[in-house]
């Protein structure tokens, strides 16, 4: 009998550091598969949110105008609860102009920063009595000229006054947009040059509105409810939050958890708006 060949050895693995591993980076996406996804994204929540709209109350510019620039570091609900007596007393901009300051802020005490509020209150006002004849304009760059108004203001304004699409960068708009990867900008001006060019211009408006909607009801900033996420196979977070769907579900807020949302006085031109539960009152 002749001898036997030796075996052969096994094919050589690459070797990698003690503990560490060889898994490939996931792969960029695409600048291509980004507009895809956002705009799914986008089709998605307005199946959710059909209704989706600015959940201050208001009658006229002036008082979009008001209500969002004390809507700053506050719950709309809580500006909602302030605004009656603040137009009944000034309804407007002129009556506004020649408020005493400490009784003005007596009123939208509870709204928060009163004193700060009152001043851009008192000098926006006066600015739309001397310079625009009483009037809120229509355009960016004379409201951004006003007290107290910054790019975010003027956009609701324009977006929900006048029809003028404009992108709302707020706190609950810039943290979904950066967890759903469609930025990666902190400036609200970078963040909105960006996602307006990911959405044809007819979306801003109404792609702000339904943004703000879920960061307010579901994808919320400490605890997302990951579990009961209409979107959750097209977010790159996904597990980021409660993913269990019975826990996620208690997460939930305003009518997504059987509770009213924030307007007291909701328009009549959003008829597919869900009636609050039997008995419900507004939560502070």
């Amino acid at each position: 009998m002749g001898e036997q060949a030796p075996a052969k050895a096994p094919p050589k693995t690459p070797s990698t550091p003690q503990g560490k591993t060889s898994a490939k980076k996931p792969k960029a996406e695409s600048r291509v598969a980004l507009v895809r996804r956002a705009r799914r994204i986008n089709r998605e929540l307005a199946e959710v949110y059909p209704y989706a709209h600015p959940e201050l109350d208001f009658r006229n510019p002036f008082e979009l105008l008001v209500a969002t620039v004390l809507s700053a570091q506050t719950t709309d609900l809580r500006v909602n609860q302030t605004t009656p007596a603040l137009f009944a007393a000034y309804p407007t901009p002129e009556d506004m102009a020649q408020a005493a300051p400490e009784a003005l802020e007596e009123i939208i005490r509870p709204t928060g920063f009163f004193r700060a509020k009152s001043k851009s209150l008192l000098g926006l006002s006066q600015a739309l009595r001397d310079n625009f004849g009483g009037e809120v304009p229509g355009r960016i760059e004379d409201l951004v000229s006003l007290p107290g108004v910054g790019r975010k203001t003027a956009n609701v304004v324009l977006g929900n006054a006048f029809g003028v699409p404009g992108i709302t960068v707020d706190t609950h708009f810039g943290r979904l947009v950066r967890r759903w990867k469609w930025t990666e900008q902190e400036d609200p001006e970078k963040v909105e040059a960006e996602i307006c060019a990911l959405f044809p211009k007819s979306e801003w408006t109404m792609l702000s509105h339904r943004v703000v909607f879920h960061g307010r009801r579901i994808c919320h900033a400490r605890k997302p409810a990951c579990g009961a996420c209409p979107i959750a196979p097209l977010c790159p977070a996904y597990g980021e939050g409660e993913t269990d769907p019975e826990k996620a579900r208690k997460l939930l807020k305003y009518e997504k958890g059987g509770q009213p949302g924030q307007r007291l006085s909701p328009p009549p031109d959003y008829p597919g708006r869900p009636a609050p539960p039997l008995g419900a009152t507004p939560a502070s």
